[in-house]
Parts: C-alpha cells; sequence; structure tokens
C-alpha cells in the first residue's frame, strides 16, 4: 500500500468514528480506535480539515473537523448554525440564567475558587446557581481545604467545548471589559 492509501483509509475509519461521538476524542483514543500510529492519524485528521474546508479542490462542507477542548470532533459551521437549530426545534438545551453566566464568568476566571468567595465576588448567595452548574457539568469540585472544609471549584472540558475553545488560556482578557473606575472624575463639583 502506498502512503496516500494507508492516509486515506485511516482518513475513511476516522470520518466513521467521528460521525458518532458527541464529545471530542483525543489524538491517541482516536489512533487507538482506528488502529493506526498518532502521526497517521494527525496526517488524515489535517487533510480532513482540508478537504472539508474546500482547500483540497472539493467543495466547502456544511461540518468542519475542529480541535476542541484537547480532542477532535465535527461541528456545524457558524453559517449554518440558525438552520440547524430551527431544524432541531426545541430540542436545544436550555440557556443558562444571568446569575448562572455570572458565576461561571467568576469560577473560570478565578479558579479554583471556593463558594464564599464567588458569592462576595458576586454580592449574592450563589448556592443553587452552583449546584446547577454542577449538574450541567460546567464546573467540578477540585478540592476541599483541609483547615476550613471549603470546596474548591473550576471549569471542566465541558464547558471548553461549549464555548468553542481548547483552553482558558483562549478566554478573553477581563481587565479590558471592566470599568476603569475614572468615569465622574471630571465633573466639576460645586
Amino acid at each position: 500500500m502506498t502512503d496516500d492509501v494507508t492516509t486515506t483509509d485511516v482518513a475513511r475509519r476516522l470520518e466513521a468514528i467521528l460521525m458518532i461521538v458527541d464529545e471530542p476524542q483525543s489524538l491517541v483514543s482516536l489512533a487507538a480506535a482506528v488502529g493506526a500510529p498518532v502521526p497517521a492519524v494527525r496526517q488524515a485528521l489535517e487533510a480532513l480539515v482540508e478537504d472539508y474546508d474546500g482547500r483540497a479542490g472539493g467543495p466547502r462542507r456544511g461540518f468542519e473537523l475542529r480541535e476542541v477542548g484537547g480532542g477532535w470532533r465535527l461541528y456545524v459551521r457558524e453559517e449554518h448554525d440558525d438552520l440547524v437549530a430551527e431544524f432541531v426545534g426545541g430540542q436545544a438545551p436550555a440557556r443558562l440564567s444571568q446569575a448562572a453566566l455570572e458565576t461561571l464568568a467568576v469560577i473560570a476566571y478565578k479558579q479554583p475558587v471556593t463558594r464564599s468567595q464567588v458569592a462576595s465576588i458576586r454580592a449574592v448567595n450563589v448556592d443553587s446557581v452552583v449546584r446547577t452548574l454542577l449538574a450541567r457539568g460546567l464546573i467540578t469540585e477540585l478540592f476541599t481545604d483541609a483547615e476550613t472544609g471549603a470546596i474548591h471549584y473550576g471549569t471542566t472540558d465541558a464547558l471548553l467545548v461549549n464555548l468553542g475553545i481548547n483552553s482558558l488560556d483562549e478566554l478573553p482578557p477581563i481587565s479590558p471589559l471592566l470599568d476603569d473606575g475614572s468615569e465622574g472624575f471630571d465633573e466639576v463639583v460645586r
């Protein structure tokens, strides 16, 4: 077999696996699933990305292959999100409340963080919101403080997948989004 045939065969096997997974799969798990060495799987994945993006001479597909959350998965292209959402209808998961989004942001940027630390930052009780985020698998208990017994929380890979990023390092810097406190200082006080 030539290298091209081997890459094509590995790519076909990868497509079969990627069509049925609902979570990103690591390079190693994909290699084990298709019975091929990791470098051959990486090469086949790159070839599939080029093919789906239309860079290999064919049409650009309505889906794309992306590396997200430490693994590979097929996704609907962004320009088709509305079409797919309309087709799926009411099967979309419930959205997070504003309180849940704010709590999740505090945990994502400050982790590891305790419930009381989150509550002091948000200036509200966050007990039920933290339970909701835990139930949805977006945060997890990282460890318990030996002295205080406080549980420290952090985000999960599920959050990365939902955000479409590989790591928390890809979150936007928060400081440009915050008010610098200068508003109102230029006004003349009489």
